[in-house]
């Protein structure tokens, strides 16, 4: 266990943790990051993560995305909430994710992988479903109709 998510009650929480995943489209592409952390460490993802105390989903998008691809976002609205539930071999909660997915618009900047992104980069729905992706961001692209 990395000891900054022993300290900060990501991995085995005493209670569920609140999330946010951009979608970002620009010119028909997504931004999409390969995971340099836990969970899904080296699979590709939408960019995101843990909601701060006293900031609002939206305004959690934006830093995200800023600070994991270096890029300016509107977020336009929410497309979809999940629960990302993981057990250890013992049966115990390791994650719980409430993960509140939104719809974003690129504004401005060049991507460039920072933070918890190994590489980010502008693919097509096409491209998207033959990368390395969960199943939970699967399911949600297509509930969504994106993919």
């Amino acid at each position: 266990m990395s000891e900054s998510a022993e300290r900060d009650g990501r991995w085995y929480p005493e209670q569920p943790i609140a999330v946010v995943g951009a979608v970002v489209f620009k010119e028909g592409k997504i931004l999409m990051i390969k995971r340099a952390q836990e969970p899904s460490k080296g699979k590709w993802s939408i960019p995101g993560g843990i909601i701060e105390l006293g900031e609002t989903a939206f305004e959690a998008a934006r830093r995200e995305v800023t600070e994991e691809c270096s890029i300016e976002v509107e977020i336009e609205r929410v497309l979809d909430s999940v629960d990302n539930i993981i057990r250890d071999e013992e049966g115990r909660i390791k994650y719980h994710y409430v993960i509140i997915d939104l719809l974003a618009r690129y504004v401005d900047g060049e991507i460039r992988a920072q933070s918890d992104a190994e590489e980010c980069r502008w693919v097509t729905p096409q491209e998207l479903m033959e990368l390395d992706i969960t199943p939970m961001l699967r399911d949600m692209l297509k509930r969504q109709k994106i993919i």
